[in-house]
Parts: C-alpha cells; structure tokens; sequence
C-alpha cells in the first residue's frame, strides 16, 4: 500500500491546514494515478484552503489544481505506466483531492501527455497561471493582435498569470506596459520584459468619463472589475481585451460605447474545462516556440511543509510570481 503526504484542510469549525501522511487507497476513483513530482500554488489554492466554498465545497479536502508527474497505474490504454503527464482544470483540487500531495488519481480525459523538453519541473513553473496567460495571447492573436499596432497592456502584473504574459509577450515581439499595486515590483517587471510600469491608480484615471483616449493595442486582464472596463475604454479601435481573473471584483460599471463607437472585443478566457486539445496546443507552444527565458526568474521554489505559511501570502497579497511546490525525493 502507498503512502504519501499530503495537505490536508479541515473545518474544526474554523479551518485549519497541516500536512498528514494518506494512503493511495483513500484516493477517488479514476483510470490513472500519477505520482506527483511537482505542483505549484495559486490563488484558488488559498481560496481553497481557507474554506471558500465557492471552490471547494465539503472538507476535510486536499487543494491543489495543477500536477505534473507520472503515471504509476492505468486502465487505459492510452496512458501506460510511465508516461509522463501534466493535469490542470477540470476538478481537481476543488472538490477532487488535489495535486498538494505525493499522488492524486483522476480520469484519463483530465490529462495531457508532457510535451517533449519540458521537465515536471518547468510545467508547473508554467502551471495554470502559465497556461492561463498562453491562452489570453493565443486568443488576442487569433484576434489579429501584431507587435507593430503597438503596446499590449497587463493587469495584474506581478501575479502568476499576469507575470508570465508580460515576459511572453515581451518574447513574441510586443511592447508591454504592466500594471501592479507593487511599486517596489517595478524593476523586477521591467526584467521580464515590460517597458512601461504603471500603478493601478494610473489605471484608475477616468473610471467615470465613457471613453478614454486610445492607447492599447491588446490587452490581458486578470483583475477583473472597473480597472478591466477602464482598459476596454482605452483600447485602439478593433482592439481586443483577454479576461480571464477577478481579484479586483465580478462586476464593473459598463457602457456599449467602446463596443459600438470603436470596434473593441472582450474575449473571454477559461483554462479550467477547456477540451484537452486546446490545452495540449498551448503545452506544445509553452515547450517549444513559446518557451519564456525568464521562467526561473517568475518562481520561487517551495516544500509542501512551506505550503500553509505561503497561502497566508497569497490571501494577504504579498507574494509575486510563481510558487512552485516540490513533492518527494525529486
């Protein structure tokens, strides 16, 4: 029988995180069981593991929505033991024990063959946040987005997901203007790529005016909220704006004006059912011709035992970048 640490959240009533040795046996049912080399940590994560019940509805729970790793046991003939795998999305980590732990089993139709020259490692460097930015950028080209219609816009900067699309898109050729509430972040942004820093108070400028001057070309947002409606506003004509967070609030106050005066669209983007299809094209791209060179530049490399005191990190907004979690002996 197979044991594994794991991070384990319980309601007692208040909730409370610690890391607890499982067996293989209490994991759910499912066609593959995958050793779990590395996981990382994102915001759903905290969500998560601080009872949210909008991710995660019954508890005790193990988070964690992102794995890469290998598979030790198949029922498919697809995956055989030995392949290795990246899993994100669909339910894991949510309500389906999550890849915080040395193993997790899910159904063959969660997984994706690791593309060739991307370690486990690297994969979860990328993670969601990293697939999450490759899909905003695959979506606003497909729009027509070209480095010469100038600069893109990133909300979100120092985030996970925000982090990554500054330095892929400063790699696909394109200017970048970052926005964060870290000033203190602004010369580690500029490493990655981006050649203007702007704070969320300059983004803030004109909430109540209907338009604003054109200045994007494109736009990633993972905040959400009137700072999102703020840059729509300021999108050229027939530019396009990729959605794909919420830190800053679900709603923002709106008017058809952008839409219907200069041609703009909102494109918005999920990473968590997505088919299989898309994900792997956008995996491929992240190992091969997307690859970013400052990937070691966005991660900071922890143990599951770090993983509690880092959640309280993210919750309070203090981190920046990736959180990569080490699992085993790796």
């Amino acid at each position: 029988m197979k044991h594994f640490k794991a991070l384990w959240v319980t309601e007692t009533p208040e909730f409370k995180q610690q890391i607890i040795e499982r067996s293989v046996a209490d994991l759910p049912e499912g066609e593959l069981l995958i050793k779990v080399e590395y996981s990382c940590l994102n915001y759903k994560d905290a969500l998560s593991a601080s009872g949210n019940r909008g991710v995660t509805k019954h508890y005790p729970h193990t988070p964690g929505i992102d794995a890469a790793g290998t598979v030790v046991e198949s029922s498919v003939a697809e995956f055989k033991p030995g392949t290795e795998v990246i899993v994100t999305g669909y339910d894991l980590g949510m309500n389906t024990a999550g890849g915080l732990a040395g193993y997790i089993r899910v159904p063959a139709a969660w997984a994706i063959k690791r593309p060739a020259g991307l370690t486990a490692q690297q994969a979860m460097s990328y993670g969601t946040a990293g697939l999450t930015a490759g899909l905003c950028i695959n979506k606003l080209l497909k729009a027509g987005l070209m480095p010469e219609q100038g600069t893109v816009l990133v909300t979100g900067a120092t985030g996970g997901v925000g982090s990554i699309a500054v330095a892929l898109l400063s790699k696909l050729g394109f200017k970048v203007a970052a926005v964060t509430g870290k000033a203190e972040q602004a010369e580690w942004l500029q490493s990655l790529g981006a050649e203007q820093v702007l704070s969320r108070e300059q983004l803030a400028e004109g909430l109540n005016k209907p338009l604003l001057r054109p200045l994007w070309a494109g736009v990633v947002d993972t905040v959400g909220g009137d700072l999102l409606f703020n840059a729509i506003k300021a999108l050229n004509y027939g530019a396009s704006a990729a959605c794909c967070g919420l830190t800053a609030g679900v709603n923002f106050d709106a008017s058809v004006l952008p839409f219907i005066l200069r041609g703009v669209n909102l494109l918005g983007v999920d990473s968590v059912e997505l088919p299989l299809a898309e994900k792997q094209a956008v995996w491929d791209k992240l190992a091969a011709e997307w690859s970013v060179p400052a990937l070691e530049q966005l991660v900071t490399e922890i143990s599951l035992e770090q993983v509690p005191a880092a959640i309280s990190q993210i919750l309070s907004g203090l981190h920046t970048g990736r959180m990569l979690v080490k699992l085993g002996d790796h």
